[in-house]
């Protein structure tokens, strides 16, 4: 490793311009005659449109023109999909009901776009929605997952009867019921996971720009995948023939999952440019991000586990409710499914799980992938029930979890996923001696002489990561691969171009990627350039999210890297009239083994373009690409503690220490882990804590539609995280890496719950963990 390689804890390229505020998002994008777009969106979360008057607004200053979903339909822009298909259990397809990008007959949630007024200036366009005069007829609302099953619950898509858009299994449900019949001891728990808002830095946006000349169009997006948005706004939307699109994410601040997707908004501004004659530029306010964006978690789920008179665990049942919202997004199918199911086994041997999945239409914005995806939630059902159980058997937490870990691998778990390797004990025992575990009893003894409660929790967790192989979820319904792109273009005078199919939102790339180059060739990373976000400058990629661009990313430009390498030895050992074999590259060098004969990078690289003096029938040049299809999901794991102090007069909590053992595989960059640790801790802590999404069961309306009752973490908020790494490589990619990008919050939550009702004795509390519920939890016990 150099100083600036693999392993390394360089500071971040990009941050120059981020922290001097130079960054350039979408919404600091300006061209020729550009205008601004406001939406009209319904204030009802169900109701018929009656009829849209926008004679008043059309006479307004400024406007250049108000379209709605009847323009939209007659120029034959499709609906918005569903990218992965489902089955039930009777083998029907899922139920998906149509999504139109502006509502044309009947509205489903509050939010739901309806027109779109574009004029010279934002004012202009916001002043000329208020004036469209839109008459609804009113219909029956329904927000919660229980009441839309019931018997007479409003219809909300004609396609999804009863509202039930799929009711899918997975496991033996049979050796399931044959595992519980021998159980010694039964753990049930009903467990919610709520709701949550993503609230990313910086709010969505959208510029579209038609150039009628070229008959091309140009969609500026806040995307976290901008090749997927020009695919699916080609193929199935029917924006624009995808060679005469271009998409481009610039610099996009923040994601989480809430920019996978593709919007309304794009598909709109994109056609309303066409329409109007101008580019239109969209930019979301803070409160239609919290109606619009795609919202996360929100399952109602029963879990039963059964165990042996030896606390071995014999058999897990789950039934999960998930609200999905209004309509179906890109990849909500996907979530309580495949990305949930799958992982309900943990870290722990259990012979038999079955798993029933219903998914379910409301009146509330669609919910779809959010940090973790599916993992959190499957997290908490495993880490709360193992946490119930130790206390109902009396036996210690961490000592029944060490009785049912997995120790040997490959392990075949029987919810599909086959873990390749890992040492779960190892980050069990580092967290307990970080936290100094066995002197927990001593503190809860100072607390409590200072009339506080204290409470100790755990939550071992493993996520699958890099989504693959694209065969595998193929079979599964996705609708896309899942492979990535790389291609390293080497220039003249030696300086590295990487253009990559992921895209960064906030995660480094710009450096890790860089260092990756630094370390293979011995260059300085300010001569390695990163491109990506451009569906013009990089041919084809799969975008960022579920931790993918180390493990499936990273490992496409290593293949492209070994093409690059290959050739460089092949000019290196013809200018030095050395065999071909004996070359090896280090510091910059290109170098005979065992001799003083070097050659510099940089003129390898001007040797490849002069072209005067290459190998008999090579290419001029030192330009490869290369496509990485991974061979198996990766499964990052750790443990994580968290000890708190609960105050009974007020229901408050404070953390006091909170202790992250994590196993990403291989890291690049330390420093930059660890920021992505410490941020999904704060969103796993700011779930458990604070954060949490409601609705008006009688009218839809979103109460919780502003920070004045939406409540995100702050820095107060958190304590000092105390995090280490144990290492065992990932066998499945050629920098053995794991990831690292979700796995704060997907652990965290279960832990700090595990903590307070540790400290308050009993078990009845649910997320956000309130001073209010905590409070009445602890005087209702």
């Amino acid at each position: 490793m150099g100083i600036e390689g693999i392993g390394a804890s360089v500071l971040r390229k990009e941050d120059k311009r981020f922290i001097t505020g130079k960054g350039r998002y979408t919404d600091d994008m300006v061209v020729p005659g550009m205008k601004h777009a406001v939406f009209v969106r319904s204030p009802y979360a169900h109701a018929k449109i009656v009829s849209i008057d926008t004679s008043e607004a059309e006479a307004m200053s400024g406007v250049i023109g108000i379209l709605n979903g009847k323009q939209l339909t007659e120029d034959g822009i499709g609906n918005l999909i569903c990218g992965w298909m489902v089955h039930s259990k009777d083998g029907s397809p899922m139920n998906m009901g149509a999504w139109r990008p502006l509502a044309q007959e009947t509205v489903r949630y509050v939010g739901d776009a309806v027109a779109i007024v574009v004029a010279d200036t934002r004012a202009q366009a916001r002043d000329a929605a208020d004036l469209v005069n839109v008459e609804y007829e009113e219909l029956p609302v329904v927000t919660g997952v229980e009441d839309a099953l019931a018997e007479g619950a409003p219809q909300i898509h004609p396609e999804a009867k009863n509202n039930l858009i799929f009711d899918w299994v997975l496991g033996d449900e049979q050796a399931t019921a044959d595992a519980f019949s021998k159980a010694a001891h039964v753990v049930k728990m009903d467990i919610v996971n709520n709701r949550l808002v993503p609230n990313a830095m910086e709010p969505r946006a959208a510029l579209g720009v038609y150039d009628a000349a070229e008959d091309h169009y140009t969609c500026w997006t806040t995307s976290q995948n901008p090749h997927v948005a020009r695919l699916v706004m080609s193929a199935f939307y029917n924006v624009a023939p995808e060679n005469k699109l271009r998409v481009i994410a610039p610099d996009v601040g923040g994601g989480f999952g809430s920019k996978i997707y593709i919007y309304p908004e794009e598909i709109v501004c994109l056609w309303a440019s066409k329409r109007t004659g101008v580019p239109v530029k969209w930019n979301c306010d803070r409160t239609e991000a919290f109606l619009t964006d795609a919202h996360g978690r929100d399952h109602v789920t029963h879990a039963e586990m059964a165990f042996d008179a030896d606390h071995h665990i014999l058999g897990l049942k789950v039934e999960t409710k998930a609200n999905l919202g209004a309509y179906m997004s890109l990849f909500s199918s996907a979530t309580p499914t495949y990305l949930y199911a799958t992982l309900l086994s943990g870290q722990y041997n259990i012979p038999a799980i079955h798993a029933n999945v219903k998914a379910i239409y409301t009146n509330t914005t669609p919910v779809d992938a959010y940090r973790g995806a599916g993992r959190p939630e499957a997290t908490y059902v495993m880490e709360r029930m193992m946490e119930t159980a130790a206390r109902q058997l009396g036996v210690s937490p961490p000592e029944l979890r060490r009785k049912n870990f997995i120790r040997s691998f490959p392990h075949q778990t029987p919810v599909i996923m086959t873990y390749d390797t890992g040492d779960f004990e190892a980050s069990l025992n580092a967290a307990m001696q970080e936290i100094d575990y066995n002197g927990f009893a001593a503190r809860r003894a100072h607390s409590e002489s200072r009339g506080k409660k204290r409470g100790i929790g755990m939550s071992c967790y493993i996520e699958a990561c890099g989504i693959a192989p694209s065969a595998a979820v193929g079979s599964l319904g996705a609708g896309v691969g899942l492979w990535e792109s790389a291609e390293v273009r080497v220039n003249a005078v030696g300086t590295i171009e990487i253009l990559t199919g992921s895209h960064s939102h906030g995660q480094g790339h710009e450096t890790t990627f860089a260092q990756l180059v630094a370390e293979r060739f011995g260059v300085g990373i300010d001569s390695v350039n990163i491109v990506h976000g451009d569906t013009d400058k990089v041919q084809m990629g799969m975008g960022t999210y579920g931790s993918r661009s180390g493990a499936v990313g990273m490992s496409a430009i290593v293949k492209a890297l070994d093409k690059v390498e290959a050739k460089a030895k092949k000019i290196a050992a013809h200018l030095m009239e050395a065999d071909e074999g004996d070359i090896v590259i280090e510091n910059g060098e290109l170098k005979v083994a065992g001799t003083d004969k070097t050659l510099p990078w940089f003129q390898m690289a001007l040797a490849a373009y002069t072209a005067h003096n290459l190998p008999s029938g090579m290419e001029p040049g030192l330009k490869e690409g290369a496509f990485y299809d991974p061979s198996n999901f990766t499964f990052p794991a750790g443990c994580y503690i968290c000890e708190v102090e609960v105050d009974p007069d007020t229901g408050k909590t404070e953390i006091l220490n909170f202790v992250a053992a994590d196993d990403f595989g291989n890291i690049i960059n330390p420093m930059i882990v660890e920021g992505q640790v410490h941020g999904g801790l704060a969103q796993g802590i700011g779930q458990a804590l604070l954060e949490g999404c409601h609705y008006d069961p009688q009218t839809g309306q979103l109460i919780t539609a502003s920070y004045m009752d939406y409540t995100m973490p702050r820095a107060d908020d958190l304590p000092s995280f105390q995090i280490s790494h144990q290492t065992t490589p990932c066998p499945g990619n050629p920098l053995g890496i794991k990831g690292c990008g979700e796995a704060g919050a997907i652990g965290s939550p279960p832990a700090v719950i595990n903590a307070i009702t540790d400290a308050i004795g009993t078990n009845a509390l649910s997320m956000p963990a309130s001073p209010q519920k905590v409070w009445a939890a602890l005087h209702n016990a």
